[in-house]
């Protein structure tokens, strides 16, 4: 139906995630509409963003030096580490502005339905760090999911033994949430967690 190179450019999109065929048709008669400079620079960037792009040596962060801007940072205390799936986690809880310490990128969690074990993740790099002795609180900041609870547990048991305080970011309703809406376990937790006020 298309011609070769257009089909192939469709193809490319189609295989982001979140992108279905119309998206990706879309996307790809928008960049044939771009200027050729355009289309160029749209392509340099992706190419430079995959080769310069790795993780940070310390917390498994997305960063284009050896360590990322928060590992590099004297103002951050050295002593939370924050436990987070992945570096969109990252920029999440930055923009609450709220939280000073460090992270660890965990990229990915504990899955074994999904061929997904603890040697697939950032876990190793974590003991290491908590090993060399500054760390005092590791928070786990995991989504709430079964295998996000799971990677929290797996995770803690193996902390705990080595003298680190571990704690859990409170979960349950969520701001301007009405309870008529919320699902049992939202609830549950939403009560277990409550807090005098």
């Amino acid at each position: 139906m298309y011609i070769a190179p257009l089909a192939a450019l469709i193809q490319q999109f189609e295989r982001m995630p979140g992108i279905g065929h119309k998206t990706a048709m879309r996307l790809a008669f928008h960049v044939l509409d771009k200027t050729e400079e355009d289309a160029k620079a749209f392509a340099d960037a992706i190419i430079n963003a995959k080769q310069s792009i790795h993780y940070c040596k310390v917390c498994q962060d997305l960063t284009d030096s050896d360590l990322c801007r928060i590992c590099s940072s004297s103002k951050r205390d050295k002593n939370t580490i924050c436990v987070v799936e992945g570096p969109k986690d990252v920029l999440a809880m930055e923009k609450t502005g709220e939280y000073d310490g460090l992270y660890h990128v965990l990229h990915g969690v504990i899955s074994p339905m999904d061929g997904i074990g603890p040697e697939d993740i950032k876990a190793k790099e974590l003991i290491g760090r908590i090993a060399q002795g500054d760390v005092t609180e590791i928070i786990m900041a995991t989504n709430l999911t079964v295998e996000g609870e799971a990677t929290s547990a797996y995770l803690a048991k193996l902390i705990k033994p080595l003298g680190v305080k571990v704690t859990r970011i409170a979960r349950g309703m969520p701001v301007g949430g009405d309870l008529e809406y919320v699902d049992e376990i939202t609830l549950t937790m939403a009560l277990e967690g409550r807090r005098e006020i």
